[in-house]
């Protein structure tokens, strides 16, 4: 049991190492609801919604990959949450969907209400088929994935809930509030972030100083590090995906849901086949929110108004209201092949963490959450699969043309802007990369990879100066 009044982890725990593989906007009910262990609890998927007087029900068959991105900043999720012609909640997803993409013809518009059939994603099929499945996470705001991804990592968004609007006009905000690296830093727990092109999480302030800029590593050193021993693997990871083409694995539309299936067997695969590692880990496979893809279950209220960010600003919402269910796996020998229906949201990864390892306050909606800490077992499983397979049975997908950045690429490509100030490169290399970037959205995205991996080579330099000066 947990020592509810000190707030840590009463009892001696196995898990050493927690890796948390945070993929993009997708909802529950969209990518895992058809498993059969889901539908044994809950019965057959029958949603639905009634648009311009047609029911639109829910029906597999989702597209490999969707071409027209659903609506998912705030405005469109209070659309999508509420009534529309007969239906009580969660009844305006196709009017949204409709709404953003006009062209869509009827068929086009049922694309946010298909689920993908169980088997034809079998990485996600096995982790749900013999782990813990949790059927009420939820994300932490209905809204887009920087206000998601800011409290996952930090428990607020300073108020705000707005992307980027676009490379140049920035509407970025000083995210300076306290993340769990700062805590763990605190603790003297070691931390990396693996990242696929350009992590988000150098969104943070405090992220961009020499000694936690450093901590963030390319992929491949994630599968060069469970490969290790593990006593020298972090004890908190951090896994970002490709956002972008080429190698985009990040689920969000319209990159194929093939490669993040793929991915997740890897990243299962790496920590399984380290049976050290193995047996002191858990893995949380987790999806920032629900990126307009329907989903049966309404949002419960937040649990009090002392789950409201510390700040307490409203002027963009009133973060009154959790956001869509989004898939959630614990994955670990001591987890059970089970499912666990307390209501969660991305704080609860927080609140766990910071009873694992005594953390220090990281805000009043993290403190409020629900965590998951009596899901641990004391004991090992001895049943679980020894690697999990990719292979998919969805239908090939042609390339689509990249036409545009989504919304959340263009918010990246801002991002790296800001990164791009701090490396002290030569004018010059800078102007360079500048009119590049004029050349098309390809070329905006390669500028930000080529910013991102500058600013973390000239933080390396810097933090290996301040090591050098300090003997």
């Amino acid at each position: 049991m947990a020592d509810r009044k000190q707030g840590r982890i009463a009892v001696p725990t196995p898990i050493k190492h927690v890796v948390v593989l945070m993929m993009e906007n997708r909802s529950f009910d969209h990518l895992i609801g058809d498993c059969k262990k889901l539908k044994a609890k809950g019965g057959a998927l029958n949603g639905r919604n009634v648009y311009q007087g047609t029911p639109v029900p829910q029906q597999p068959g989702a597209a490999r990959k969707v071409a027209k991105d659903p609506g998912h900043d705030t405005s469109d999720v209070i659309v999508q949450l509420g009534p529309s012609e007969g239906v009580a909640e969660m009844g305006g997803f196709v009017a949204d969907y409709a709404a953003c993409h006009h062209d869509l013809d009827t068929a086009g518009r049922a694309e946010v209400m298909r689920y993908h059939a169980e088997g034809t994603l079998p990485a996600f099929k096995a982790l749900v088929d013999n782990f813990l499945v949790c059927d009420r996470w939820h994300a932490s705001v209905p809204g887009p994935t920087w206000v998601n991804r800011l409290f996952a990592l930090s428990g607020t968004s300073l108020g705000r809930v707005k992307m980027p609007n676009g490379i140049l006009n920035l509407n970025l905000h000083w995210y300076d509030q306290t993340t769990v690296f700062d805590r763990l830093n605190e603790s003297k727990k070691e931390w990396k972030v693996y990242f696929g092109d350009t992590p988000l999480s150098l969104l943070f302030v405090h992220q961009w100083s020499p000694e936690n800029a450093v901590r963030h590593h390319h992929m491949q050193a994630f599968y060069q590090d469970a490969a290790g021993p593990a006593e020298d693997f972090p004890d908190f990871a951090f896994i970002e995906p490709a956002y972008s083409e080429p190698g985009a694995n990040d689920a969000h539309p319209p990159h194929d849901i093939v490669e993040s299936d793929a991915l997740v067997a890897k990243v299962y695969n790496a920590i399984r086949s380290n049976q050290a590692l193995w047996e002191s880990t858990l893995l949380i496979i987790l999806f920032d929110e629900h990126g307009g893809f329907y989903d049966h279950v309404p949002p419960p209220p937040a649990k009090s108004k002392e789950s409201t960010p510390p700040d307490h600003h409203e002027e963009e919402y009133t973060f009154d209201r959790l956001g869509v269910r989004v898939p959630a796996i614990l994955v670990s020998p001591y987890v059970k092949n089970d499912i666990c229906s307390t209501v969660f949201d991305h704080t609860s990864m927080l609140r766990y963490l910071k009873k694992l390892w005594g953390l220090g306050d990281l805000g009043q909606r993290t403190a409020n959450a629900n965590t998951f800490d009596e899901q641990i077992l004391a004991e090992p499983r001895a049943d679980t699969p020894e690697k999990i397979s990719a292979t998919t049975s969805l239908p090939a997908a042609p390339p689509l043309p990249v036409e545009a950045l989504t919304d959340h690429q263009a918010a990246l490509v801002a991002m790296s802007q800001n990164l791009e100030a701090l490396t002290g490169e030569d004018p010059s290399v800078i102007a360079a990369r500048n009119r590049h970037v004029l050349t098309g959205p390809q070329s905006q995205v390669d500028a930000a990879v080529d910013r991102v991996d500058a600013f973390l080579e000239a933080s390396r330099a810097k933090n290996a100066q301040r090591r050098a000066s300090s003997k």
